[in-house]
Formats: structure tokens, C-alpha cells, sequence
């Protein structure tokens, strides 16, 4: 099993619960709890192939997890190599992946040789609905208690699966996975810092190129080949248009006096990152130096809050106050976790009065904070035609405190020579 997804939290949870075995149908976390990915899975629709079709996937892949037993993959035949550098996995395939063995000569590599026994020796089913239920089938799960993700998932395809396998009890779980997901491994850990640095190394040198009578759009081509050498790929670099709101790109050139909130991230391993700082083009005036002060304390007074067990709510209360103590009051300082989603749980938000629910689980969606958290602090302040101020930093919630999860100079705004 791969050291990125938390198992042992997923026991904890599968015990408390009486789950046999859990299934990932999404392409975020059958990547979470297999390693496997392929560009495709969430990509490629019915009506791509045929015509006239539905927009319904036409080649998903399903990832089994069962206490003391390699992870099941189900994937596509010919997709399956992409997880050829995953060990401790069993692969069960399906559809024709239509090659032509008229060629075929003594494979070089171990790991030709297993994915050639895949393609032509390996029993394989006709579609990916008969490979699950041939998965299930294989691991003795025909009368278990299976929690699967159903959110996205085709109401048909539950149908199929209750008729093939009528002794299974079938819960919903897709919330449950997300918070399994919400506690990072120390292999995620370093995943989600490298995103952060390689976000932060690109955004800096782009940010070096701002100068008066530019255009956003260099600087965002810049980040974009910058993360991209590192092995990145894009996920955003925002701004806001003269305090007024957020943007993807600047209807005019850069002036003397803009104040710019600046938003960035990519997506490193499918591990996002995400945060941000002020762009200015000279020192700020007095008003806005002493608002952007108020936004540093607003973030510090959040990671000091955010220890085990404090709500997220509360987190965000502390933020909120330290603000209203400069007199800042129309503004939504907040925070959220970082994973394999721009957003993970716990989102620190005030008290919704909602529950995070499903077949499994009925819990207040204001979670506590819990040790091996990654969380993102975000600050921004918006002052239209005066400009807008952003201060964010992402922090790993540790029993002694909290640590930055990378350091991220926000002292001050980002003034280009």
C-alpha cells in the first residue's frame, strides 16, 4: 500500500464502523488509496468515442481497500501501465486494449513482462462495473459490508453492482474517505511542501518581472513554465482588478500606484498548493502598510489558535477578532485544508450548524483540529479603487504547535526592483 494513503486511520474508521473493505470511485482518491493515476479517468466521456452519447466517464477506475491485503485496483487495460511503478497491488482490468501482438518480441524488463501478462494472459472483464464486482468477488466481499464513495457515481452502476453481489450491504461513504483524507502522512507532508516550494520559487521570479506598463499575463506565462520545469502543472495566479474582486488576468498595464492581491498554486504529484501575497510597486501608504500589519497579526493570531482539538471555527474566530482589533471589519480572513484538493477538510469557517454525513458517518462539520493536519491561512482584504492587500501561509498542526509547512516570507509586499 502506498505510504501516501493514511491506513491506519482508515482501519480506525472501518472498525468503528463495521466496514469490511472501502472503494474509491473518484479519480482523486482511487490515486489516494492505490498511487494509480491516469490523466484520463476523470476526462474522457461517452460521447467522445460515440457520438450522440452521454457525458458519463466511459473508462473510471476503482481502487478496493481491505485490512491486511494489497489494494485491488480496477482500471482500463490499456491505462493500466500507469501504475507500473506501484508495488503491493493486485490489478484487475478490463475492456480490449486492442494491440497488436503480430510484433511481439522477449519483453527487456520485469515490468514489461507483468504488463504484457496483463495484456494477454490475465483474466479480464468487459467492462469496469463487471471489474469491480470480479474484485469484490476475488477478496470474499460477495456478503460483506462494503462502504464505497458513491458522490458521482451513476445511479445504474450501484444498481448493477446490488443485483451482482445481493448479499453485499452497499453505504455511502464519501464522506468518511474525506476525512480519512483530512490527516496527511508524512509522505504527503513532503509531497504538499514541495508543491508549496516549487509555487513559491516560480511565483517569486515572476513577481521579480512586474513593472509599470506590464501586463499580468507575463507574469502568469513565467509561473507556468517555471513550475512546469520542476515537474509541476498549473493550477492558478489570480489577482484582484483594482480591489474590486478577483481575476485570472488584468484588463490594463501595471501602474505606480497599484496594490495587488496576488493568488497562486500548483499541482505537484496531484498534491495541490495554494497561497498568496501583496504586489505593489512602491512602499504602501501609511493606511494600507498599517492594514497589511493588521493582516500578518490576523494569520499569526490563527496559527496560534490552531492546536489538536480546537475547533476550526474557533480558529477562525481568533483570526476575525485579531482584524476587528485594527478596526477591520469587512473582511473574511479563513482557512482550509491542502491535499489532493485545492480544498481538503477541515475548512475553518465560522459554525455552519451543518453535519459532514453519509451511510457511515454524522459528525458537526466543525471538525477539530487533529495532529499531521496541513492548513492554509488566507487573509485578504479587498479596498476597491484603492487596491487589495492578501497575506496566506500554509502550517502543519503538530502536538507542540503548529509549524509552517514551508517558509513563505509575508512580512511584507512583494515590491519588484
Amino acid at each position: 500500500m502506498p505510504d501516501l494513503f493514511n491506513a491506519a486511520r482508515a482501519q480506525q474508521y472501518m472498525e468503528e464502523f463495521q466496514i469490511d473493505a472501502l472503494v474509491a470511485t473518484s479519480a482523486a482518491n482511487v490515486r489516494y488509496f492505490s498511487g494509480h493515476s491516469c490523466w484520463l479517468d476523470p476526462l474522457f466521456k461517452q460521447y467522445m468515442m460515440c457520438p450522440g452519447g452521454s457525458s458519463r466517464l466511459t473508462s473510471p477506475s476503482y481502487a478496493v481497500f481491505q485490512k491486511d491485503a494489497p489494494c485491488t485496483l480496477v482500471t482500463a487495460a490499456l491505462t493500466a501501465v500507469n501504475a507500473a511503478n506501484i508495488e503491493n497491488i493486485d490489478f484487475c482490468t478490463y475492456g480490449n486494449p486492442g494491440v497488436d501482438f503480430s510484433l511481439l518480441s522477449a519483453p527487456a524488463t520485469d515490468i514489461e513482462r507483468k504488463f504484457l501478462s496483463l495484456l494477454r494472459e490475465a483474466p479480464r472483464s468487459a467492462t469496469a462495473t463487471d471489474g469491480l464486482i470480479a474484485a469484490l468477488r476475488n477478496r470474499g466481499l460477495a456478503e460483506a459490508a462494503i462502504g464505497i464513495e458513491m458522490e458521482g457515481l451513476p445511479k445504474e452502476i450501484l444498481v448493477t453492482l446490488s443485483e451482482a453481489l445481493p448479499r453485499t450491504e452497499f453505504r455511502n461513504c464519501t464522506n468518511l474517505i474525506r476525512l480519512i483524507r483530512a490527516v496527511k502522512t508524512p509522505a504527503e507532508i513532503g509531497l504538499l511542501a514541495r508543491a508549496a516550494e516549487i509555487a513559491e520559487q516560480a511565483a517569486l521570479e515572476s513577481l521579480a518581472l512586474a513593472h509599470t506598463g506590464g501586463h499580468a499575463a507575463d507574469l502568469v506565462q513565467h509561473f507556468r513554465s517555471q513550475i512546469g520545469r520542476h515537474g509541476a502543472d498549473f493550477d492558478h495566479f489570480s489577482f484582484s482588478l483594482n480591489g474590486m474582486g478577483i481575476c485570472a488576468d488584468l484588463p490594463y498595464p501595471f501602474c505606480a500606484s497599484d496594490v495587488v492581491f496576488i493568488d497562486f498554486g500548483c499541482i505537484y504529484s496531484s498534491y495541490f498548493s495554494d497561497t498568496g501575497t501583496t504586489l505593489a510597486f512602491s512602499q504602501l501608504r501609511p493606511e494600507m502598510a498599517k492594514r497589511h500589519s493588521a493582516l500578518q497579526a490576523c494569520i499569526a493570531a490563527g496559527a496560534r489558535a490552531m492546536r489538536p482539538g480546537v475547533k476550526a471555527s474557533v480558529v477562525q474566530k481568533a483570526m476575525q477578532q485579531a482584524l476587528a482589533e485594527s478596526g477591520i471589519t469587512d473582511a473574511f480572513p479563513h482557512g482550509h485544508g491542502m491535499g489532493l484538493e485545492l480544498r481538503d477538510y477541515p475548512i475553518l469557517v465560522p459554525a455552519t450548524g451543518l453535519r459532514i454525513k453519509d451511510d457511515c458517518i454524522d459528525i458537526e462539520s466543525d471538525l477539530p483540529m487533529e495532529v499531521g493536519m496541513v492548513i492554509n491561512l488566507e487573509a485578504p482584504l479587498f479596498l476597491p479603487t484603492a487596491g487589495a492587500l492578501q497575506v496566506e501561509q500554509s502550517f502543519i498542526v503538530r502536538v507542540e504547535g503548529n509549524c509552517e509547512l514551508l517558509f513563505q516570507d509575508r512580512s511584507r509586499p512583494h515590491i519588484p526592483a
